[in-house]
């Protein structure tokens, strides 16, 4: 006769291999950390000469308002250079204002964007997972450390992550990033962006007016992102684009154009695309001082 033991054993094993195994089910897919802090700590990088810095500078604040960190001249790339540096903070979106005084060092100047992140190493291998490759290895600033990245269709943006963490007000309008690419890279980014920042696609027109980026009579497809880095819209066409189309890096929102642009041009900014209306937003092209180029719009039904 069996023991007792070695019943109650062979009933709890038979007990165990009828039971699933925990280690049997399939293994859940590690959640993609987001990085983002705020779309008040992203900035344009703007580059003027170094004569017309503070006249950008003045110009940008008197059309959209806001004040502007200490002017000072620094190192802010890992080779020899000197520049100076500013922040303009306003309601509508912060630029990063760089006027060198000596040759801009190679990959400066070709990145349109400046998102501070939680974690620069992480990121920066979450964005090369998702499609991105580094533009140089990550170095120090004199207040943290940053890298550039390129996304698919040639985006290039810098990740930066700060000592202190710096604590701006949030923004009364969030800016766009707009971004101009042809069908063979504009999929490829968007998934791209969209897993890396965790974007939400808001809005797919693949028959929008050709007229927005300078093409009446063509469609142009138009896809709009919001993400904890904020807004960004993906213009799709053939390339064909007239002057001042793409060379506008970010769309800034008021709440009245017309009033907006004319502290503009008080303020000695051109006007380069007259106001026009397509669906719900009113938009103009304007090119500030030290040759700035940026897309103002407001709602139409204002």
């Amino acid at each position: 006769m069996k023991s007792l033991a070695l019943v109650i054993a062979a009933a709890l094993a038979g007990t165990v291999a009828a039971a699933p195994p925990a280690l049997a089910r399939p293994a859940q897919p590690a959640l993609v950390a987001d990085f983002a802090v705020g779309p008040q700590y992203d900035t344009t990088h703007v580059y003027v000469p170094e004569a017309d810095f503070d006249r950008f500078v003045a110009s940008f604040v008197a059309t959209f308002g806001g004040t502007t960190s200490k002017q000072g001249e620094f190192q802010v790339t890992p080779t020899k250079s000197l520049t100076k540096s500013q922040l303009a903070l306003t309601p509508a979106g912060t630029v990063s204002v760089f006027g060198f005084k000596t040759p801009i060092p190679y990959p400066f100047g070709d990145e349109r964007t400046g998102y501070l992140v939680t974690d620069l190493d992480a990121a920066v291998t979450s964005a090369v997972k998702h499609g991105a490759v580094r533009r140089l290895a990550t170095f120090p600033d004199p207040i943290g450390r940053d890298s550039i990245v390129q996304w698919p269709g040639g985006v290039n943006m810098q990740l930066y992550w700060h000592t202190t963490k710096p604590s701006y007000a949030p923004l009364a309008t969030v800016p766009e990033n707009r971004i101009y690419l042809t069908a063979d890279a504009a999929d490829r980014f968007i998934a791209a962006w969209t897993g890396f920042a965790h974007g939400r696609v808001t809005a797919d027109d693949r028959a929008g007016p050709g007229a927005e980026v300078g093409q009446p009579g063509k469609t142009i497809r138009r896809v709009s992102i919001e993400s904890g880095y904020g807004k960004m819209v993906v213009f799709v066409s053939d390339g064909l684009l007239p002057w001042p189309y793409g060379r506008d890096m970010t769309g800034y929102a008021v709440p009245d154009l017309a009033a907006t642009l004319a502290k503009a041009q008080a303020a000695g900014v051109e006007t380069l695309v007259a106001p026009a209306t397509f669906g719900t937003r009113q938009s103009a092209i304007v090119r500030f001082p030290g040759g700035y180029i940026a897309e103002i719009h407001s709602d139409a039904g204002r």
